[in-house]
């Protein structure tokens, strides 16, 4: 047995609409390993449940996985706001937040989230940032003015299958945008954080 298969064995099992909705995406999506998957999927269905949040932001929306996770923890009336760029994933977006019956608390933006950020007049208490590496810190400065005292923000791939530790050409845009926002956030005295080293790595940080 594989260490990440035990690990899975003893945590909570996929819902059936988010095993449904893994495997559509292996079959049918370019680049399959974007989605948050089983065990981080309960890692943010866990946190949302812990802060019960009344709005959360998602910068990034892949297949829909983790705000479906991110939107189990809500309180009543609460609202996941989920922004994904790439419109060709909208139907099956739509389709998995419908089938696991949270057409309610999930409001789908199709768009630029650089510039659909500002337009949500909301201040959030959790922002999952899980989008294209390049603009991470530009994310960062958006979402931190619209988080409460108290909330956090979660950021996907810090670790960039461990290209932060190598050296990198300028034009590698992506991992220069990872490196650049672990560093603001490392030198930002207005928060407090924790670089969990889970799949490919996720930063916790609370604002003060």
């Amino acid at each position: 047995m594989l260490l990440e298969d035990y690990i899975e064995k003893y945590t909570s099992p996929e819902s059936d609409v988010l095993k449904e909705l893994n495997r559509e995406t292996h079959l049918k999506v370019l680049r399959p390993r974007m989605l948050s998957g089983h065990i981080q999927g309960e890692l943010l269905k866990m946190i949302s449940r812990m802060i019960k949040p009344e709005n959360v932001l998602e910068i990034g929306t892949f297949t829909g996985y983790s705000a479906i996770c991110l939107s189990e923890g809500l309180i009543e009336g609460g609202i996941v706001h989920t922004i994904e760029k790439n419109v060709e994933l909208e139907d099956l977006i739509r389709k998995y937040i419908e089938k696991a019956g949270a057409g309610k608390k999930i409001n789908l933006y199709i768009g630029d989230a650089t510039e659909l950020i500002d337009k949500i007049n909301i201040i959030f208490d959790i922002v999952f940032i899980d989008a294209d590496k390049q603009n991470y810190p530009l994310y960062y400065d958006l979402a931190i003015k619209k988080l409460r005292k108290g909330g956090l923000i979660i950021a996907d791939n810090v670790l960039w299958n461990g290209k932060v530790l190598e050296k990198f050409k300028d034009n590698d845009l992506e991992t220069k945008g990872v490196v650049e926002f672990n560093e603001k956030v490392k030198n930002d005295d207005n928060v407090v954080q924790l670089l969990l080293p889970i799949r490919d790595g996720l930063m916790v940080i609370m604002k003060k």
